[in-house]
C-alpha cells in the first residue's frame, strides 16, 4: 500500500510539472501580449512552481535507493534554492507593478488570460487535495509543503482572474498592477515558507 501511494505522489508530481510548463508558457505568452505584469508573474511563477514539482519527482522516483537523512539534505537544498526563485520574482514583479501604475501603463483586455485563470481555478484545488492527502498517507512532509504551494497558486489564479476581469469588463486597467501587488505577497509567503 506504502508503495502504490509513493507512486501515486510520483505521478501527480510529474502531473504537476507538466500542467505548470503548459501554464507558464500559456501565461507568459499572454501576459506579453497584453502587457499584463499579473499574468506574466503567474507565469513566471508556473515555471518555479514546476521547479518545485520536479524535486518531488527526484524525492519520490529515488524511494528507497537514498537513506531518508540523504533525501532530507538534498531536498533541503534544493527547497532554499526554490525559495530564493520565489523572493527574486516577487521583487521583479513588485517593481512592473509599481512602475505600470506609476507611468500609467494601460494593459490590454485578455481573454486568453481569463481563461488561463479559470482553468487553474478549478485544477489547484483537486490537486492541492490530492496530494495533502497523499502526504498525509505516507507521511510526507515535503508532498504536503508541496501542496500547501499548490493552494496558494489557487489564491493567485483568483487574485489574477479578478484582476483581468475587472480589466476585461470595466476598462479597470489598474486591476492588473493591484492584483500583481496581491501576487507579490503570496511569491514573499511562498519563499518565505519554502525557506522555512
Amino acid at each position: 500500500m506504502d508503495s502504490k501511494l509513493h507512486k501515486k505522489a510520483l505521478l501527480l508530481s510529474y502531473f504537476t510539472v507538466g500542467y505548470n510548463i503548459l501554464e507558464g508558457i500559456a501565461s507568459v505568452l499572454a501576459g506579453s501580449l497584453a502587457g499584463s505584469i499579473a499574468l506574466l508573474g503567474f507565469g513566471l511563477d508556473s515555471f518555479v512552481e514546476s521547479f518545485s514539482g520536479s524535486i518531488m519527482i527526484w524525492r519520490f522516483s529515488k524511494h528507497g535507493e537514498l537513506s531518508e537523512e540523504e533525501e532530507e539534505k538534498i531536498e533541503g537544498k534544493a527547497a532554499k534554492l526554490v525559495a530564493y526563485t520565489f523572493f527574486v520574482l516577487g521583487a521583479y514583479v513588485l517593481y512592473e507593478s509599481v512602475k505600470k501604475l506609476w507611468l500609467h501603463e494601460a494593459i490590454h483586455p485578455s481573454l486568453f488570460g481569463i481563461i488561463i485563470a479559470l482553468i487553474s481555478l478549478i485544477a489547484m484545488p483537486v490537486l492541492f487535495y490530492l496530494k495533502y492527502k497523499i502526504g498525509k498517507s505516507i507521511n510526507s512532509k515535503s508532498l504536503i509543503a508541496d501542496s500547501k504551494q499548490t493552494l496558494t497558486c489557487m489564491f493567485m489564479s483568483a487574485a489574477l482572474l479578478i484582476g483581468l476581469g475587472l480589466n476585461y469588463l470595466f476598462g479597470f486597467w489598474q486591476a492588473d498592477p493591484i492584483a500583481g501587488f496581491i501576487i507579490v505577497v503570496f511569491l514573499l509567503r511562498e519563499g518565505y515558507e519554502t525557506r522555512s
